[in-house]
């Protein structure tokens, strides 16, 4: 059986890195003697002539070898079944195929927990209960947008805020790891502030090429840019690679294909996008006519009535606009979603 040079190279390649041969080959039988070529006897004179033998069989190779006789190969025996071909066929393209990457990258809870935010397996407190609440909405009108029809547009929201400074990453990460808690979903937070990234450097994880890199590259598959984490449930799409064209990329047809590519990737994921300031920067428009939902962060005593209005009137390519209270300030001993859990055992 004859195969390609560079099938070859692939299949020893792969086998390499698949397999654990050493133990096998050990055992190996070894390949039998290539048997002598045939030579035809002298006739003798006045004797009835004596049938021409058998032609020599043809030079034995040994990838032949193990294909006539798999069952007494130990290193045949070594590959799994399902990954096994039948005599005189191919090996199915799986087995030449790159395996997909499993890389996990592991999240810094102590820098989490450093900048106030929920830690993942920590006890629920305030904060975690809270954002418990904010998701709950999120969930609702999640449903509430999939029931007129637009079930992939239901699946991603924005988190934005009027001006810098309102706490929109904060809230963009809280939110994303308390719906990584849920039992039958998993989220994908998007840093879509390119021009001051923030996402990556809260989770202590390094820059790597990503949205931005996709949307200007058709030959990459944003799939593979996306980092899995150590917090089931939670992936992340860096921003990528700065450009003075982010607004007129995301603007393209580009990005509603890699946006389908992302939902089809995962059909139980929730798509976050972590956007800029919608009163500093032109991207959060153009996202908000892509999401099915905008959460938009406004900080107490910080952001003026007439800016969160105008962000409003900016972001009104999204039909499903909630506002998120942040920072606020409690009397002691007044009422604050989430206090129960911070009080004593009895009381």
């Amino acid at each position: 059986m004859m195969h390609k040079p560079i099938r070859r190279d692939s299949l020893l390649e792969r086998a390499a890195q698949a397999y654990d041969f050493s133990a096998a080959l050990r055992q190996r039988a070894p390949v039998p003697d290539l048997p002598e070529p045939a030579v035809a006897a002298p006739r003798p004179i006045a004797v009835a002539p004596i049938p021409a033998p058998a032609p020599a069989p043809s030079p034995v190779v040994e990838d032949d070898w193990i294909a006539a006789a798999p069952e007494a190969d130990p290193t045949f025996l070594a590959i799994p079944p399902e990954l096994r071909a039948p005599v005189g066929q191919e090996l199915p393209q799986s087995f030449y195929d790159t395996p997909e990457l499993t890389d996990i990258a592991g999240i810094d809870r102590g820098m989490l927990a450093e900048a106030g935010m929920i830690v993942p397996g920590a006890p629920v407190g305030p904060l975690a209960e809270e954002f418990r609440l904010i998701k709950r909405q999120l969930l609702i009108t999640r449903e509430r947008v999939a029931q007129t029809g637009q079930r992939d547009k239901a699946r991603t929201a924005l988190v934005c805020s009027a001006r810098p400074g309102d706490g929109k990453t904060f809230c963009a990460v809280n939110l994303a790891l308390s719906l990584a808690a849920e039992r039958d979903t998993e989220v994908l937070l998007v840093d879509a502030d390119f021009a001051k990234p923030d996402v990556l450097v809260q989770l202590g994880l390094a820059e790597q090429p990503g949205l931005l890199d996709a949307l200007a590259d058709s030959r990459i598959d944003v799939e593979s840019l996306v980092i899995r984490t150590d917090v089931g449930g939670l992936s992340i799409l860096p921003a990528g690679t700065k450009t003075a064209t982010d607004t007129e990329l995301l603007a393209s047809a580009r990005t509603r294909v890699v946006l389908a590519r992302l939902l089809e990737a995962n059909p139980r994921r929730i798509v976050i996008f972590d956007s800029p300031p919608a009163l500093a920067a032109s991207p959060a428009a153009v996202l908000a006519m892509l999401v099915g939902q905008v959460m938009l962060i406004v900080r107490a005593d910080h952001t003026p009535e007439s800016e969160l209005r105008e962000a409003v009137q900016r972001l009104d390519g999204c039909d499903e606009i909630a506002l998120v209270l942040n920072a606020v300030s409690f009397v002691p001993g007044g009422h604050r979603y989430g206090t129960y859990y911070g009080q004593e055992a009895g009381k």
